[in-house]
């Protein structure tokens, strides 16, 4: 089904606008199959690499977008965002580039390595409670006595039109039967899938969460908002407890599937995706191929995947890629 781009929240427009105001250094990631992997998978499996920019995620693609795209509304005015590390240091990224002050709240449990690195490039960090949902609602009612306005990362617009880019340079050189695509708040799912409905209708579009962090799977299949107390998965990027409503609403008629991965098979994706291509992935970033680990039945089809994030601290490299 061709998606007609009339009244729905994101816009084909726009990533075509995105593709063309995003920072340069953010796209054309490098996209190709990994002999080495594809054959120990079992698939044929094209990998699109996130991680080679000065973030080491996909995340700068929508945060240069959103700012970009709403400049002159959000001129001195205070940024607030929530975040497990990465979408919070892509807004650091790009407020340093404006010279606009942010403060981004986050768990106490967050990534040492990317709070070291919001840190650096000038964002005031407070860490709040064991969870990120948690400190979202914090960082919530923060904007709410301070007038300070918070960018949550699949509620905006323009980040998921900004992660849409990734589809469109994808799908631009090859197609492919399915996309296996990480499932956290919904911004990099929907983006792309969004670009691949109206461009390659006939490309499944398929969501991967990790067992323990399930409510936007279990969201999708019930077509009704689940959260869950708690969520437990190394996969700390797509943790999400309580699902963004808006994200949940466009899912509904971009994503064809969406499927659950154990924590011991990312930890081998890690691992067989650092031996036979060299590359280092956090575990939110590899669910795809973690997904082809576990699914067997997706070996049959041609495959693209996102490696969307590569920010581990030397503790996690030594205790998952060894």
């Amino acid at each position: 089904m061709t998606i007609i781009d009339t009244p729905r929240r994101l816009s084909l427009r726009n990533i075509e606008r995105a593709a063309s105001l995003i920072d340069p250094v953010f796209l054309h990631s490098p996209q190709y199959e990994c002999e080495p992997l594809s054959q120990a998978l079992g698939a044929a499996l094209t990998l699109k690499v996130e991680t080679l920019n000065p973030l080491r995620s996909f995340k700068g693609r929508g945060a240069d977008f959103f700012l970009k795209d709403n400049a002159a509304a959000l001129a001195g005015r205070p940024l607030v965002c929530a975040t497990a590390g990465n979408w919070g240091q892509a807004m650091a990224y790009v407020c340093r580039a404006r010279g606009w002050p942010l403060v981004v709240y986050t768990a106490t449990t967050a990534n040492a390595f990317k709070v070291d690195r919001m840190r650096a490039m000038g964002a005031e960090v407070r860490l709040h409670s064991d969870d990120f949902d948690t400190a979202k609602e914090e960082a919530r009612r923060f904007c709410a006595s301070s007038g300070a306005l918070l960018v949550e990362d699949g509620l905006e617009t323009q980040i998921s039109e900004g992660a849409g880019t990734i589809a469109r340079e994808l799908l631009a050189r090859d197609a492919f039967d399915a996309l296996l695509v990480p499932l956290g708040n919904g911004a990099l799912l929907n983006g792309m899938g969004l670009w691949t409905k109206a461009h390659a209708p006939a490309t499944r579009v398929i969501g991967v969460c990790a067992e323990g962090a399930d409510a936007m799977a279990a969201s999708w299949k019930a077509r009704r908002l689940i959260e869950r107390p708690t969520t437990q998965t190394i996969a700390d990027g797509i943790a999400v407890r309580r699902p963004v409503p808006q994200a949940l609403d466009d899912m509904q008629d971009l994503v064809d599937d969406v499927l659950l991965v154990s924590d011991a098979a990312i930890r081998r994706a890690m691992q067989l995706v650092f031996q036979t291509a060299g590359l280092m992935v956090e575990p939110a970033g590899i669910v795809g191929v973690a997904a082809v680990m576990e699914h067997p039945a997706l070996r049959s089809q041609k495959l693209a995947t996102v490696l969307c994030g590569s920010n581990l601290t030397p503790q996690q490299i030594v205790q998952w890629l060894h």
